[in-house]
This record gives structure tokens, sequence and C-alpha cells, in this order.
């Protein structure tokens, strides 16, 4: 089956550059190339086309999900991969991937010092997502297939592969998210609907990370901030108000010890405001599917993560058991 790319790009022109160096260098090559730009005004759609591919134009900034919502829309082929333009693919990436034969499938992450920078999403019952493996070392649990232990349900789309067909049953990412948090709303949903993909170890890419803005700017803080309680709305219920409470308070105090305690405050009322709205979407027709995928993913996040986020959300919630 052949596969479309959709790349979502606001400016980067460098790091695009080497995303698009890597996507011509694959083993199985993206028969399409989409290139959906954000309003970038530093080249970065002329570089595109000078590599063959269709540039689709927003207009403006009008967020990740859109953009790939965007792409989705226009593909043309059965397997589409979700590429952001600051990573860079091992040549064999996209075969990799491609050959598990699932719903969805994504590979390893690693940061420029080799670190692992994500590998699957795991998003625990106070709404709150651990990129798995984030800042550790590139070790045991996370170099071999998830699959054997279970299958993953949230990847991360910072590459990561779906049949289209997916996205004919679930939909299409959230918009109202704009950016951070789209891809954990869109696992919960495919869990809803039973539908687990794969995590391909093998399969190797390099992301700077947060190149667009930067993991502690001050609007990247406000939008996940923001998203986490827009997350709770559309798929929690009341039985989950306690861990909800302790991890976002908890993520507050990580807020305001990297100086954006305002930025993480002003999300939170926007959340808030929306908070009514979103609950009228709510996904999650079976609770106990959603509690058992919840305390699932728990159980991972205190085996494998010793940061003292965890440790203090556990100690206050008993979660994990």
């Amino acid at each position: 089956m052949n596969i479309s790319a959709i790349v979502p790009v606001w400016n980067g022109r460098d790091l695009l550059a080497r995303l698009l160096a890597s996507l011509e260098a694959q083993t199985r090559p993206a028969a399409e190339l989409l290139i959906v730009d954000n309003g970038s005004t530093d080249g970065a759609p002329d570089l595109a086309r000078a590599h063959g591919a269709r540039v689709i134009a927003m207009g403006r900034n009008a967020g990740f999900a859109a953009a790939v919502n965007r792409g989705i829309r226009e593909a043309s082929h059965p397997l589409v991969a979700i590429l952001n333009s600051d990573v860079e693919l091992a040549p064999d990436y996209l075969e990799k991937l491609a050959a598990v034969n699932a719903p969805f499938a994504t590979g390893k992450i690693l940061s420029p010092a080799g670190l692992l920078d994500g590998t699957f999403d795991l998003t625990c019952r106070g709404a709150t997502t651990w990129r798995g493996g984030a800042g550790h070392p590139d070790a045991p649990p996370f170099d071999r297939p998830f699959d054997q232990l279970r299958d993953i349900t949230s990847p991360p789309w910072t590459a990561v592969l779906y049949r289209a067909e997916v996205f004919h049953q679930v939909g299409l990412l959230e918009e109202s998210f704009e950016s951070y948090l789209e891809d954990a709303d869109f696992g919960l949903r495919c869990a809803a609907q039973r539908i687990t993909g794969r995590y391909v170890p093998e399969a190797r890419a390099i992301h700077l990370g947060s190149a667009a803005l930067g993991r502690w700017h001050p609007e990247t803080v406000r939008r996940m901030a923001r998203n986490q309680l827009l997350l709770a709305a559309r798929h929690y219920a009341a039985r989950h108000l306690w861990p909800v409470l302790v991890a976002q308070l908890l993520w507050g105090a990580v807020a305001l010890r990297h100086g954006r305690g305002l930025a993480w405050a002003r999300g939170k009322f926007q959340g808030l405001c929306l908070f009514s709205a979103a609950r009228t979407q709510n996904f999650q027709k079976d609770p106990e599917l959603l509690e058992q995928v919840l305390r699932s993913n728990e159980q991972f996040i205190r085996a494998a993560s010793q940061d003292t986020y965890w440790t203090l959300y556990f100690l206050l919630t008993g979660g994990a058991k």
C-alpha cells in the first residue's frame, strides 16, 4: 500500500530541509508528500516545492490539529504518515512501521543527545500524559516491542503511520486543542473503540523537540494547561475528580518552578470556561474500559518513571494498583 506523508509547517526552513532529505532517503518512500503551511514567512513552502511536495496553504497559523486534518482530508493513499517538521527519520523508518500491519505504528524517537524523546503516550486518571521514556536513556523497557506487554493506544504524532481507515472510524483531531494533547485525545478515542497499534523500537528517528515555541514557552504551557482540562471534560467521569485535581495542581507546581505560573493559570481559566461545552462531546461510552486503560497506563508509568511528579501523584491518589 502507498503512503501519503503529511507535514504541518510553521517556519523552521532549516529543520524542514533535514526532514525532506530523510524522506528522500527512505527505503519505502512516500508516494505523496503534503506540506501543510501554517503561514510560514521564512521560505519553507518554497523549499518544500523544490523537493516535489504539494504545498497546502492554510493562510494563517491555524494550529497543528487543523493543519494535520487538512492534510488527512487531501491524502490520496491508504497509509498516512504524520510527521513533525523537526524530525529526521532513519532510512528504514517508514518501511519498518508499515511492515507491522497494524491500525497505527510509531517508532523510537530520540533527542539529538541520544536520550529518549518519546515512544508512546500514557495518560493517567488525572488527565496528564507521560510521553513514555522522555528524557530517559535508551534502555529497557523501551528497547523492545511494547506489544510483548500489550498494544499501545496512543502514539505521539511526532512520526506516526496510520491506516487511513482509522480516521473514517474515529474521526480527525479535535481542532479546539490547536496544539498539544490533541494526539492524546485521539488515543483515548481509539481506546474507546478498542483500536490499538504497535510500538516499533527498531524504527528510529531524531526529534529536536518543540522547535516552534519551546517546551516551557508561555504559549506552550497555556495550551497544555487548557487542553488537560478539555481532555478530562471529553473523556473522564466524576470518579476521576480527585486524581484530576491532584495531577493538575502538581503540574501547576512544575510550571511555577519553570517561571510559568501565570501561563498555567491562564490556561486553566480558559479550560474551565470551555469545560461545559467540551463535556457534551464525551466519547467514553464504556467507563470501565476507560478505567482499565488508564490504570494500565499508570502501572507502566509507576514501574518505568522515577520522576518526582509521578511519585507524588501516586502517593496522593493511590494509583496504579
